[in-house]
């Protein structure tokens, strides 16, 4: 069974979704603190974390990278409606994904049962060899992209961008971290930098650059890929 680990010091909350989850048929355990959500991470080994930022004493940024340093466990961040910063703070101390409060138990669930999946494609993506949803192909070993049967031609940072979202599918990605992986740590700060090339890459791969159905805009946070 599932086992999904809730730290959040709102108990009652946390005792809904508890509540909810199980009947969904997952294992469900609860930690009202940063602390005492570490030490069963690292007795239950579970497969999925919910994560509250806002907390006391050790905050979720804090357990979140704490637990980065001894798991790769998903971890799905709670955040305050108006809280960009902490959405950007939270995925770059290493979250996969966040939901903002109030959030509905369906959207929750749908977060969760997508990052569970992500997780089981994640574990082949080092063979992942080509990207092919019909339209878009994208043979990584060859560096070749071919656009609705067309090739397109992508200069060597175009390819390490579009390759960089894709191998992350539907995982929002920070400006930082894209900006790290793609580009190098000297250019973390250089955001106008990524929009001008995401607009390349939309304006290559994209039906339409001006709606795009590939590359998603993440407002005030990053971009996200989906393959459709």
């Amino acid at each position: 069974m599932t086992k999904i680990l809730i730290i959040d010091d709102d108990e009652k909350l946390a005792r809904l979704v508890q509540l909810f989850l199980q009947q969904q048929g997952y294992e469900v355990h609860v930690a009202s603190s940063g602390l005492q959500g570490l030490q069963l991470a690292y007795d239950l080994h579970p497969d999925l974390v919910v994560l509250d930022i806002m907390m006391p004493g050790m905050d979720g940024w804090m357990v979140c990278s704490r637990l980065r340093d001894v798991s790769e466990v998903p971890i799905i961040m709670l955040t305050a409606k108006d809280g960009e910063r902490n959405i950007v703070e939270g995925l770059e101390s290493g979250a996969d994904d966040y939901v903002v409060k109030p959030f509905s138990m369906a959207e929750l669930l749908a977060r969760i049962r997508a990052l569970l999946r992500r997780v089981t494609q994640d574990s082949r993506v080092e063979e992942m060899k080509v990207f092919d949803n019909g339209e878009l192909v994208i043979n990584f070993s060859k560096r070749e992209v071919i656009v609705r049967g067309k090739t397109v031609s992508l200069t060597p940072t175009e390819f390490e961008l579009l390759s960089c979202l894709v191998k992350n599918e539907g995982r929002v990605l920070p400006h930082k971290v894209l900006l790290r992986q793609v580009w190098g740590d000297e250019y973390v700060g250089e955001t106008q930098y990524l929009k001008l090339y995401i607009r390349y890459l939309r304006q290559k791969i994209e039906r339409d650059a001006s709606n795009p159905e590939y590359i998603l805009t993440e407002w005030g946070v990053g971009y996200r890929f989906e393959g459709g």
